[in-house]
This record gives structure tokens, sequence and C-alpha cells, in this order.
């Protein structure tokens, strides 16, 4: 099998798993994500998301970026929006 055949096979729950291990560090479980475990589970998110038209805004490591045109919206904000999942 391929990575791309694995990646195709991936299931949404098994994505999501793999997602939230990025973003914590640790496993369902609560061990710990090694460094080279991280780097893994980012290239398949990346590529699930891509192979399945994740929209952008869903993505992980998205952040969204509010316009600066002086509008009421826009006064009081901090800079960039990120999008959390879940």
């Amino acid at each position: 099998m391929t990575y791309e055949e694995l990646i195709q096979r991936l299931d949404p729950a098994v994505y999501q798993s793999l997602r939230q291990a990025v973003a914590l560090g640790k496993w369902p479980d609560g061990r710990q994500v090694t460094e080279e475990q991280r780097a893994i589970c980012m290239e398949a998110v990346i590529y699930y998301e891509n192979l399945h038209q994740i929209p952008e805004e869903e993505r992980v490591g998205y952040i969204g970026r509010r316009k600066s045109c002086g509008s009421d919206e826009d006064k009081g904000s901090d800079g960039p929006v990120v999008q959390t999942w879940g």
C-alpha cells in the first residue's frame, strides 16, 4: 500500500486523532508524541486535508486575518484570529 492509498483510506476519526496529537503533543492515551511522530502526523494531516478538500479555514494551522480598514469591527483586534477545530 502506498502512502497516498493509506491517506485515502484514513478514517475521519483517525484523522481527528492525528490532528489532536499534533496540537497537544500527546496521544489520546496521554503518552508524549515524539518530534518524529509529530512531523509524520503533521504530514499525514496536511495530505489528508488536501486530498479531501477540507476548507482552508478548517485546516490545521489556519490563521484567519482580519482586513484592516479602520471599521468598528477591526478596532480592538489584537491581530490574527486562530481557527480552532473541534
